[in-house]
């Protein structure tokens, strides 16, 4: 009688997951894998941010300009106080640069799978924002300490513009750094080819170390 095995896991990426992975370099990027790997196989994880995304979403739904930013870090857990009330001041800043609470509505965004080679990267935008002139963003939110780099958010607004037919048609991606409230938009010297390249690179890299680690 032979002894059951398990199903391999398939090697996947959500856009977090793979945007950090392209900001390591050497043995960390195995390391890293090998942390996303053993968290899909124990069906883990926890997002602390859920409650800060809604009351931003409800401020630029409600034209409210901050108010449930001010509220949500009273309203969460003791122990996630402190990482909300380092995100609110940044958000807000964010916020109040999108012009007057009147002039912007919050859009709904819709996940879409990438394939990089043969591996799926789920695209998932945190929200959209629509402009009374007509202009709309698809925005992904950057939680981090440290603000994203260069090669974070090129991967990041790349693959989210790649898919935005799917995502939010007719949208500009763009990257909120909410620590400091600073929005990260495609450079107009970037070379989507050379992009395109590179993370075709990283995504075979990633998916060799995945099955390594099994």
């Amino acid at each position: 009688m032979t002894a059951p095995t398990s199903t391999p896991l398939t090697p996947y990426a959500t856009l977090l997951g793979f945007t950090r992975y392209v900001d390591r370099t050497g043995p960390t990027k195995a390391t890293f894998v090998g942390g996303l790997r053993k968290q899909r196989a124990s069906r883990h994880g926890f997002n602390p941010h859920g409650q800060f995304v809604k009351a931003l979403k409800a401020d630029i739904a409600f034209h409210t300009g901050g108010t449930h930013l001010d509220q949500v870090a009273d309203q969460v857990k003791p122990r996630w106080r402190p990482l909300y009330q380092a995100l609110v001041p940044g958000a807000t800043a964010w916020l109040h640069s999108l012009g007057e609470p009147g002039s912007i509505d919050l859009a709904q965004t819709r996940d879409a799978l990438a394939m990089l080679g043969d591996l799926p990267v789920k695209i998932n935008p945190h929200f959209g924002v629509r402009h009374h002139d007509g202009r709309v963003e698809a925005v992904r939110l950057h939680f981090d300490e440290t603000p994203p780099s260069e090669e974070a958010v090129l991967a990041t607004l790349h693959l989210m513009a790649r898919h935005m037919d799917a995502v939010l048609p007719n949208a500009e991606p763009v990257l909120v750094d909410v620590r400091r409230g600073q929005a990260h938009r495609m450079p107009d010297s970037a070379k989507t080819d050379q992009i395109e390249r590179w993370l075709a690179g990283e995504a075979a890299a990633f998916r060799a170390i995945w099955t390594t680690a099994a």
